[in-house]
C-alpha cells in the first residue's frame, strides 16, 4: 500500500524534528547545574585555602586519587608523605594524625568536586551530541568549555606543586590563575545558558553606550577578582585590618618599599591590598552610576533594569562583606561568604551585559 505524504505534512514533520534537535531547555538546565557546581567549587576552594588544607595531598592522581584512605595503614601512608613536605617541617611539625585528617578532607573534597564537575559536564555533553540535541553553533564552544575545565585541573596541580618546595606557600600567580580560570569557566557556561534562554534582540542605537559600559563593568569585576587572588596569595588580608584608612593612612607609606618598583604590585602586602581597595571604591561609585543609567534609559529592556537593581544591591552586600572580613582579620565564615559574593556579583554583571547585547 502506498501512503502519500503531502508537502505541508512533510514540512511540519521536519520542523518538529528540527525543533526537537535544537530544543535548549535540557541544555540550559544542564548548564545551570554545572554553574551551581562551579559556584560550590569556588567556595570550597576558598575554604581549602583558608584552612591551609591545599598541600595535604602531595600527589596528583586523577583516577586513583578518587578513593580516599580507607584503613589505618592508608592514613599512615598519606600522613607520612605529608610529613616529608616543607609545610609540615616548617609550620605543622606538631600536627597529629587526627589533625591531618581535618585538612586532608577539605582538599580531598575540593579535588573530588572538580572530578565531579568534569563528569557532570562531559557525559551529558556527549549524550546531547550523539542524539543531535546540541543547538547549531554550540557544539565547539561547549567542547572548549570542557577543555578549559581540563586545563583548570592542571593549573590546580601546578599551584599545589609550587607549595611543595622549600617555601611552603603556593605561588600567588598560580593561585590567581586558578581562581581566574574558575571564574572564566563559570562565565562561559553562564553566558551560554543565557544565550540559549534569551534569543538575541536588536539594541537601540542610543543604548549601545550603556551596552559597552555593561561589558566594561563585567571586565572590571573580573579584574577585582584577580586582585583578590593576589591578596589571598600573599595573605595581605591579615595586614592593615582597619577601614577606611590603612593603619591611619589612605596611602600607606610602605606602598613603594620594594625594588624594583613593579615588584610592589605582586609581593608588597600594602600595595596589593591598596589596589584591591581602590578597585572596590571604584565599583562602589560606578555600579550605582551604571544602574542609574540603565533605569533612566527608556529603551532599556526590563531584564536589564531588574538585573541592574540586583547588581547594585549585591555590590553593596559584597563591599560590606569585604570590610567585615578585613576588620575582623579574615575569619573563615566571612571570608568564604566574601569569595562566594564575588562570583554572585560577577554573574549579575554578566546577566546585565547579556540583557543589553
Amino acid at each position: 500500500m502506498n501512503i502519500a505524504v503531502s508537502a505541508p505534512d512533510l514540512t511540519l514533520s521536519r520542523s518538529r524534528a528540527s525543533a526537537h534537535a535544537g530544543s535548549p531547555r535540557a541544555i540550559v538546565a544542564w548548564l545551570a547545574l554545572c554553574c551551581a557546581l562551579v559556584f560550590a567549587m569556588v567556595v570550597v576552594g576558598g575554604v581549602t585555602r583558608l584552612t591551609h588544607s591545599g598541600l595535604s595531598i602531595t600527589e596528583w592522581q586523577p583516577i586513583v586519587g578518587t578513593i580516599p584512605p580507607l584503613s589505618a595503614a592508608d592514613w599512615n601512608e598519606a600522613f607520612t608523605k605529608y610529613q616529608q613536605t616543607p609545610e609540615f617541617r616548617q609550620v605543622n611539625h606538631a600536627m597529629t594524625l587526627a589533625e591531618f585528617k581535618g585538612i586532608f578532607w577539605w582538599e580531598y573534597f575540593h579535588r573530588l568536586l572538580g572530578r565531579a564537575i568534569g563528569g557532570v559536564f562531559l557525559l551529558p555533553y556527549l549524550w546531547f551530541l550523539l542524539r543531535n540535541r546540541v543547538p547549531r553553533g554550540y557544539a565547539w564552544p561547549l567542547a572548549g568549555i570542557f577543555a578549559l575545565g581540563a586545563l583548570q585541573g592542571l593549573v590546580g596541580w601546578l599551584m599545589v606543586k609550587s607549595g611543595l618546595v622549600d617555601d611552603p606557600r603556593v605561588s600567588q600567580f598560580r593561585l590567581t590563575a586558578h581562581l581566574g580560570l574558575a571564574f572564566a569557566i563559570f562565565a562561559a557556561m553562564f553566558w551560554t545558558a543565557l544565550s540559549l534562554s534569551f534569543p538575541s534582540r536588536s539594541v537601540a542605537r542610543d543604548l549601545r553606550g550603556v551596552r559597552a559600559a555593561s561589558r566594561a563593568l563585567a571586565v572590571l569585576v573580573f579584574f577585582m577578582v584577580l586582585l583578590g587572588g593576589l591578596v589571598a596569595g600573599i595573605r595581605a588580608g591579615f595586614a592593615y585590618n582597619t577601614f577606611p584608612l590603612m593603619n591611619g593612612a589612605f596611602v600607606p607609606p610602605e606602598i613603594t618599599m620594594l625594588e624594583p618598583w613593579w615588584r610592589n604590585f605582586f609581593w608588597n602586602m600594602a600595595t596589593v591590598q591598596f589596589d584591591h581597595r581602590i578597585v572596590g571604591w571604584l565599583l562602589a561609585f560606578v555600579v550605582p552610576l551604571f544602574g542609574w543609567r540603565v533605569l533612566a534609559h527608556a529603551a532599556a529592556p526590563l531584564r536589564a533594569r531588574r538585573g541592574a537593581i540586583a547588581l547594585v544591591a549585591m555590590v553593596a552586600v559584597q563591599l560590606a562583606l569585604g570590610i567585615a572580613t578585613l576588620v575582623n582579620v579574615v575569619p573563615l565564615p566571612l571570608a568564604a561568604l566574601h569569595q562566594a559574593g564575588a562570583l554572585v556579583v560577577f554573574a549579575l554583571a554578566l546577566n546585565v551585559a547579556h540583557a543589553l547585547r
